[in-house]
């Protein structure tokens, strides 16, 4: 079983830039698809950014060109990159990841507690 910790959130103007950083727990990390969620005020997560077992990454539309998500499989830990933000990318941001099927797709099988993100304006 994977534990993740989030961690980076905080209170940035609009335009700043924050780093998150996911630790993961766990023997297989490397097989494991890594992915960054976020929940706004609303009824349902939205998908982020997601990083492949082989580092292949994939990107929500609203974040392209804004956002980078990389891994680091000696140190365990999963980052997101994130630049230019906007006030509408305020939201709690979830790390996740997954043994099996497409990065971008549900199910997700492991969950940290969440990073509250705010942009102010």
């Amino acid at each position: 079983q994977v534990q993740l910790v989030e961690s980076g959130g905080g209170l940035v103007q609009a335009g700043g830039s924050l780093r998150l950083s996911c630790a993961a727990s766990g023997r297989t990390f490397s097989r494991y698809a890594m992915a960054w969620f976020r929940r706004a005020p609303g009824p349902e997560r939205e998908f982020v950014a997601a990083i492949s077992q082989f580092a292949n990454t994939y990107y929500t539309d609203s974040v392209k060109g804004r956002f980078t998500i990389s891994r680091d499989n000696s140190k365990n830990t999963v980052y997101l990159q994130m630049n230019t933000l906007k006030p509408e990318d305020t939201a709690v941001y979830y790390c996740a990841a997954k043994s099996v099927g497409a990065p971008t797709t549900p199910p997700y099988d492991y969950w940290g507690q969440g990073t509250q993100v705010t942009v102010s304006s």
